[in-house]
């Protein structure tokens, strides 16, 4: 007969408490408790002799909190903060958390809990032996190590956390994803960097919390029927956060607790952001500006893609002389039209520049030979150093740190692999370079490096402006390094768009405020590669494309981040001029809505510095009771108060300009139950807790605004004023409250208190919008008259819908 060996028990044999942790013994290992404060809570787990003191660069040190108390029975121990309560159950060190109420939020599974193996971990050693393989991808030349000598390291730990979640809860977040999915329920995840996929191990529930894992390693999330936990790959010990509050909002307040401020951009940044693959000259950028400026088209910054430097020398940080003959000068021309500009640097570096040679001699580069050492604080330095010499001394905005993961290993291929070996090969690719426990940390050092540089060096020279980042992989953390993330090279298709809308929203419910995508994709034509699958060969001159782009620019107007780009065609807004001007027009149209509303879209970024706040939340993170909202992947909250409903089905062409076949011009549109809905529009109200048909023709992106609203705007412009004047729209039937964030739109004096906060004050009944000293201020408003039901809707060809006729109606005046 086999012989069944015994498991260690679980069953806490003692209680400890020491600090501010509590320490629980069984015979498999130890479990530490540590609040942070009243609704944070921190998980610690190992079968070692006593607990890592390696500390995670993501998570940022807090004060002590001891205001706790704790009791044992026969069955369990319990820890209270007045808040929240943790339950560790005796028998089989299970830990669930409640409210003070005694309501259960999350319970880890019943048995088993908590899983840890051990395995070996190997480090490259760079002799002879060392092979690597250079490989041409439209993502830039990566050299990718084939064979090396390897010696051991540390032993690790891969480690899982078994949930049990309840039966009606929706999941959000972990970064930004490919499959379109936002309920995060019932699927397997994979949380490694690439290309077109941003980890980050934040998971949000509408019940209210939230779990940091505190790990910088890939991970997978599971909720299938191989079971409900979260695995990491390579940890000392297993190690996350549990973020109580009650409210998704609070849960990611939490995260900012936890991992520091968003950092917040240049004011400008918020304006539209010009680019494409790739302007090459000094000439060719300025000459855009002046179009764009003589057009009067929107626009506050341009971005320099790869190449700037000369032919032949990738990622050496500097500019051709020959198409950028005096930077400075260029600079001084694009400031003068108030432009900015944003330069491609990349992590990667040909070993024929100057930039490889001095990383190499000073030993700050990976295994391999080509990526720099972001772990390393002399790395760090050294490409600040090179950065600042090349680029940044010329008066340059800001960056684009592209390929920032920095490995991409799925490009590697001609057919798309499975996302189980493409996490495979990312943690063999990774393992290769880095030490895996910091597999999905580069990104977030390689943030650092940019930011720490930038403002030191502005400091040292006496000026003050807030870095800008736009970089493709992010970690815990990352928010406060002034990055913007975007959704790498996606391609040009109704199907991609759909799920990009997805992306977005569960990548902005991870903590991180600031995401974008490429207008109208990266890829618009169809090639022999997995990604570069466009539908539209004839680009620009397909009306298909034309309809396509305008959807997604509309979309990405309504973004924290408003910037177009790609390759295969020019992406300026006049080169879709097809129909008689009707595309252009559309697009002029969704490019001054963005600058009338840049009162509350800066507001809306100031508020995710001063109050933790988030731009762009899934519908359930204010309406996690509506449980139709939990699975709508394709409509969004843009701040409190906008509800934005994209077009994702071509209404007039598809591919080939080939017209739709018995068009249909409405969207249909679920609006949440538990207030009433403007249409930003038309003005037309309707009660929420239905879904409606919506006239959505070329020149509309359907919008929502929720009753009670107090949305201020300006006038439109074609850049992005340091002071604009401001006037407020009012949407009644129900009182309403809101935080209108200034600020200089520059520097970090808002850090130290230079910003106001005003608060105003809607009163219904008394049709009266007031600030926080009292005074009254003039607004339009937008009442409930004919109120209309999706089912009971009755045309009133007579009804006065004008701004004019309302204000004379209402008495108030703008």
């Amino acid at each position: 007969m086999l012989y069944a060996l015994p498991e260690p028990s679980d069953k806490i044999e003692s209680v400890e408490r020491g600090g501010d942790s509590l320490v629980l013994t069984s015979q498999r290992g130890r479990l530490r408790v540590t609040p942070v404060n009243e609704t944070i809570f921190r998980i610690t787990y190992t079968t070692r002799e006593s607990f890592s003191t390696q500390w995670k660069p993501g998570i940022l040190p807090w004060k002590e909190f001891t205001e706790w108390t704790c009791e044992e029975t026969d069955q369990e121990i319990l820890l209270h903060t007045g808040q929240l309560s943790v339950r560790v159950d005796r028998v089989t060190g299970s830990v669930s958390f409640l409210s003070k109420d005694g309501a259960v939020f999350l319970r880890e599974s019943d048995r088993g809990s908590h899983s840890l193996e051990e395995f070996q971990t190997f480090r490259t050693v760079e002799d002879e032996t060392l092979c690597t393989e250079k490989i041409r991808t439209p993502d830039g030349v990566k050299e990718v190590i084939r064979s090396a000598a390897r010696v051991p390291d540390k032993k690790l730990f891969h480690t899982r956390l078994n949930l049990r979640f309840q039966e009606e809860e929706a999941l959000y977040g972990l970064g930004q994803h490919e499959e379109g999915i936002v309920d995060l329920r019932g699927h397997m995840v994979y949380l490694h960097q690439a290309n077109r996929k941003i980890a980050i191990p934040v998971l949000v529930s509408s019940l209210g919390y939230g779990i940091l894992m505190n790990t910088d390693s890939p991970m997978i999330f599971s909720d299938t029927e191989y079971g409900s936990y979260l695995y990491t790959e390579a940890e000392e010990e297993l190690d996350y956060f549990f973020l109580g509050g009650g409210s998704c909002k609070e849960a990611i307040r939490g995260y900012r607790t936890l991992t520091g401020k968003a950092a917040l951009l240049p004011k400008w940044a918020f304006g539209y952001m010009q680019s494409q693959e790739r302007y090459e000259s000094a000439e060719e950028l300025l000459q855009i500006g002046r179009e764009h400026r003589e057009r009067g088209i929107g626009v506050d910054c341009l971005v320099l893609d790869w190449c700037s430097w000369e032919d032949g020398m990738w990622g050496q940080k500097s500019f051709d002389k020959g198409r950028f003959p005096d930077p400075a000068s260029m600079m001084e021309k694009l400031h003068e039209m108030d432009l900015h500009l944003l330069v491609s640097v990349w992590p990667n570096m040909d070993p024929k520049c100057e930039n490889h040679r001095q990383m190499k001699a000073a030993g700050n580069l990976l295994p391999g030979g080509a990526i720099y050492n972001a772990f390393s604080e002399d790395g760090r330095r050294m490409y600040w150093q090179q950065a600042y010499e090349g680029i940044y001394r010329y008066g340059v905005d800001g960056w684009w740190c592209d390929s920032s993961e920095p490995i991409t290993p799925e490009w590697n291929h001609k057919e798309r692999v499975e996302p189980a070996i493409m996490y495979a090969e990312y943690v063999s690719n990774a393992g290769n370079l880095m030490p895996i426990e910091e597999g999905n940390a580069y990104g977030l050092y390689h943030a650092r490096a940019l930011f720490q540089g930038q403002t030191a060096a502005d400091r040292e020279a006496g000026t003050d402006r807030r870095v800008i980042n736009l970089t493709r992989s992010a970690w815990t953390g990352s928010q406060r390094y002034g990055t913007i993330l975007w959704s790498g090279d996606i391609a040009a298709t109704w199907d991609t768009f759909r799920r990009q809308i997805a992306a977005g929203i569960q990548f902005c419910a991870s903590g991180l405020p600031f995401w974008t995508t490429d207008i109208g994709a990266f890829f618009v034509k169809n090639s022999v590669f997995w990604y570069w699958k466009g539908d539209y060969d004839n680009t620009t001159g397909d009306l298909g494309y034309q309809e396509l782009f305008v959807r997604w620019y509309q979309w990405g107007s309504m973004l924290p981040i408003f910037r177009g780009h790609g390759t295969d065609c020019r992406r300026e807004l006049w080169q879709f001029d097809g129909e008689n001007h009707r595309f252009y027009n559309a697009l002029l149209s969704a490019n001054r809505r963005r600058y009338q509303l840049m009162p509350y879209i800066y507001s809306l970024a100031g508020k995710t510095w001063a109050l933790d706040e988030s731009m762009v939340m899934p519908l359930g993170f204010a309406f996690p009771k509506d449980k139709v909202v939990h699975t709508i992947a394709d409509q969004y909250l843009f701040g409190e108060e906008l509800m934005v409903c994209p077009v994702t089905r071509p209404m007039y062409y598809e591919a080939g300009s080939k017209p739709v076949d018995d068009p249909s011009y409405t969207r249909r549109v679920y609006l949440p139950a538990g207030t009433g809905w403007f249409d930003f529009d038309t003005k037309e109200y309707f009660p929420g807790g239905q879904w409606i048909e919506v006239e959505a023709p070329l020149e509309k992106l359907p919008v929502f605004v929720r009753e009670g609203s107090i949305l201020p705007m300006t006038e439109a412009t074609d850049r992005v004023l340091a002071e604009e004047p401001i006037t407020y729209q009012v949407y009644g039937g129900a009182d309403g409250t809101y935080q209108l964030y200034r600020d200089a739109g520059d520097g970090y004096a808002y850090e130290n208190g230079a910003y106001r906060l005003t608060t105003l004050t809607w009163n219904d009944a008394a049709k009266t919008l007031t600030d926080d000293q009292g005074v009254q201020l003039p607004c339009e408003l937008f009442e409930k008259t004919g109120c209309k039901s999706d089912e009971k809707r009755e045309d009133n060809d007579d009804e006065e819908t004008g701004f004019e006729s309302l204000f004379a109606l209402m008495g108030v005046y703008p």
